[in-house]
């Protein structure tokens, strides 16, 4: 399937697109581009909401930029590692037995698959800015990505490491 259609599928059933990836083998090459890819479109959403900040604080755009770039596409990637890792312990001392693969998929591919939703909150919070709407697409924007997430981890743990 297509990653866009992997996509939109992840949030009617989010468990049988992450156990498609999982069926595919655990190949660390395809777990850092889902990742890669999700810091990506998180880094292009904040676009929007730099620009708005430039403006009203009348300050350079480029250093807002580029430190949204260090954040989110360098650092970002090695907390979503340690997410994934303390995620793992935290289910294997229940007594869950998963692949830390797994769980690194499981979050992985929630951060990419709910990358459009991240890029409505960037657009209402360039656009229009703090406020209602902006919590409204945010918990939106939670809920989905959490329900993706826990179900991934679930599924995760049907395959034994």
């Amino acid at each position: 399937m297509s990653v866009t259609l992997d996509i939109l599928a992840s949030y009617r059933a989010p468990r049988s697109v992450v156990r498609g990836l999982l069926d595919m083998g655990e190949r660390e090459d395809r777990a850092f581009a889902i990742l890669m890819a999700a810091c990506i479109v998180i880094f292009v959403s904040r676009w929007p909401a730099l620009a708005r900040e430039a403006h009203l604080t009348q300050t350079e755009l480029n250093p807002l930029l580029g430190g949204s770039l260090f954040a989110l596409v360098f650092i970002l990637p090695l907390f979503a590692y340690a997410l994934s890792f303390v995620s793992h312990l935290i289910l294997r001392a229940f007594g869950r037995k998963q692949s830390a693969f797994g769980a690194r998929i499981a979050l992985f591919w929630a951060m990419a698959a709910t990358g459009p939703l991240y890029l409505l909150v960037g657009l209402v919070e360039g656009f229009i800015g703090e406020g209602v709407p902006l919590s409204i697409v945010g918990v939106l924007w939670l809920v989905f990505f959490l329900r993706i997430w826990i179900s991934g981890l679930i599924e995760a743990g049907k395959t034994t490491a």
